[in-house]
This record gives C-alpha cells, structure tokens and sequence, in this order.
C-alpha cells in the first residue's frame, strides 16, 4: 500500500511541486473524471426514485423528500419549510393540493391547518438511497433466468472460441504450407467487414439449421474471430520449433504436442482472448437481439432493452438491473487484468 501511495504522490519538484507537476496530476484527474464519472453517475442515479430521476437539473446524491407521521392520517405526510407571512419558518405537513394552493397541517398540532401557495414552499430533503429498486427490478426483471443465460452463452463461446482460435492459431504458425501467409491475410482482412454486413447471411444459416430462439445460435456463429487467431498466432511464433521436433522424435502425435506442450505455453495469449471474449460475449447485443425472439432465451442485455412498460419506462429499476449486469464482468476484468498487459506485452515478440 505505501508503494502505491508513494507512487501516486510521485513529483519532479524536490521540495514543492513545480509547472508540470500540476500538469500532469490535472491531466489524469481529468482521465479519471471522464472514465470513472458516468459510471459512478449510474450508480448513485440507480439508488433514485423515479422523482428524482426525472429532476430538472440532476444532481448526484439521491435524495428523497422527508415525510413524518401525523396522528389522524394512515400515510405519512411529505414535510415542507414554509415562510409564513409574519417571516417565521415552520415545518409543515402536506395534506392535499388543490391548484397552486397547498393545505397544510403541524405535525406537532393536528387541528392547526394552513392554507399556503405551493410556491412559498421548500421540499424538506434528505440522502436516501433506495435500495428497493434492486428488489423490485429483480422480481419484475426476471433477472435470475436472464443472468443463468448470459453465463450459458459467455462461458460455453469463450471455451468454444479459445478451441477454435488456438487450433487455427497453431496450423498458422507452426505448419509449414503453400498459402499459409494468404489464409492469415484473409482472416485478418475480415476485420475490416463490418457485423451489418455479414447479418443477413449469418441469420439465413442459422434459420436454415433450426437454431432461431436458441443460445447454440448465439454461441457458436461468434466462435471464431479474427482477432484471438491473429493474437494466438503471433504468440505461438516465438515458441521454438525445437520443442514440437523434439516432442514428435519421442513419438508424440499433432494432437498431444498442441493440447501439452503449445496450449501451456500460450498461456499468457489464452487469458488475453479469454478476458476479451468474456467482455464481448457478455455485452454482446445485436446478434442475440436478431436471432432470439422468446423471453426464456433472452440474455441480461435483451432483457435490459424489452424491460420497460408500454407507456412508460421505470428508469429507477432500469439503472439498478444495469448495476447489477456490469458487476460480473467488471470482477471479472479486475481479477484478471494483469494477464492483459502480460498477454499483450510478450505477444509477438521474437
């Protein structure tokens, strides 16, 4: 911990901090601003009541209006600061409104009831945090069917798509052919083709084998990327050949030198895909949207989308389901991040 305090507090000024100092810590303020706020923002607005949300200007804390108990009425009371006319303030609770007058009654006396324009008042507020919008969304939002698909979905294609990738990844860099370098460039060319492109074809094979409203239609037509066989592949060059001739001398089949000897030491490549296909997987929306159509196969991100009413959109609960999508990738990536700069930094080099 002190290291990284003395890390952070880090500055070229000797005894006081000079120009470029104040710099760069406004610099990365500003990073962490722009990276941090709107998540932090989301957050704070999934603790809100619908009120709140809708409140014109926003503010960050949740705040919700102070109600008291009034002996006489079943409810409790929204509570106001009114200015009265002789210029004392007092506490007083709301009855009814009618028009642009409000009446009023003393908590503290209940026969003693005000007549007082609605714009003499000032709402009495307090931070509250809802915690009731994460209940209630869980109960109307289906979350638990929703969450098990998404966890179907992400941990059967990232397994489908590091065999897939690895496989290819290893014929590539190891397997001595005519055209080997053409087959790379096509498949890394396919990263310029855009998904909008290639929809239309991908739903027709898909319709044509029978997997519409079926999670084997959104795991296995995303099995194979570009991307994992180009990072595979770069990091399976600089494992020396010697290892597979070696290995293939004491009579070790194709299949034992990749699945033994090339898969442990690619180690570092498999964790980058495996974090990057999880990330993809899980916020995956537009090719799930198109090919499921039924509520029991919709995933965490579908189901964010259908989760609103006919006329109306329950914000409040919307943010709150969105925490609760973001917090498995986001444990995710945070146990698992150092294998990226790892799996990154080795990755092609010689």
């Amino acid at each position: 911990m002190s290291g990284i305090i003395e890390f952070l507090t880090r500055r070229r000024g000797r005894k006081k901090l000079v120009f470029s100092d104040y710099l760069s810590y406004g610099y990365l303020m500003l990073g962490v601003v722009i990276m941090f706020g709107p998540v932090l923002w989301i957050i704070m607005s999934s603790f809100k009541t619908s009120l709140e949300i809708a409140r014109f200007p926003p503010r960050f804390l949740p705040y919700k209006q102070k109600t008291v108990d009034v002996a006489g009425f079943e409810e409790p009371l929204p509570l106001f600061r009114i200015t009265m006319e002789e210029g004392t303030v007092r506490e007083l609770a709301q009855i009814q409104r009618v028009g642009i007058v409000a009446k009023m009654v003393d908590p503290n006396n209940p026969d003693e009831t005000f007549d007082v324009n609605i714009a003499d008042r000032e709402p009495i507020e307090q931070v509250y945090f809802e915690f009731e919008n994460y209940f209630t969304g869980i109960e109307s939002f289906n979350f638990g069917q929703y969450l098990w698909n998404s966890v179907i979905v992400t941990i059967s294609a990232t397994l489908l798509t590091l065999l897939v990738n690895s496989m290819a990844a290893y014929a590539l860099a190891k397997y001595q052919f005519r055209g080997r370098k053409t087959i790379f460039l096509i498949i890394i060319s396919t990263l310029m083709v855009p998904l909008s492109v290639v929809l239309v074809p991908i739903f027709l094979v898909i319709t044509k084998v029978g997997w519409n409203n079926n999670l084997l239609g959104i795991i296995i037509p995303v099995a194979a990327t570009p991307t994992g066989v180009f990072l595979l592949r770069q990091y399976m060059v600089t494992i020396p050949d010697e290892l597979m001739d070696a290995a293939r001398i004491d009579g070790a089949s194709e299949w034992r030198i990749y699945s033994q000897i090339v898969m442990p030491l690619s180690t570092p490549a498999l964790a980058v895909l495996a974090i990057f296909s999880v990330m993809w997987r899980w916020n995956d929306f537009l090719w799930p949207l198109i090919v499921i159509s039924k509520p029991e196969f919709f995933t965490l991100q579908i189901g964010l989308a259908s989760f609103q009413g006919q006329y109306n959109v329950e914000w409040n609960l919307v943010l709150a389901m969105t925490v609760l999508t973001l917090l498995p990738i986001t444990l995710v990536f945070a146990l698992l991040q150092r294998y990226i700069t790892t799996g990154i930094a080795t990755t092609g080099l010689k």
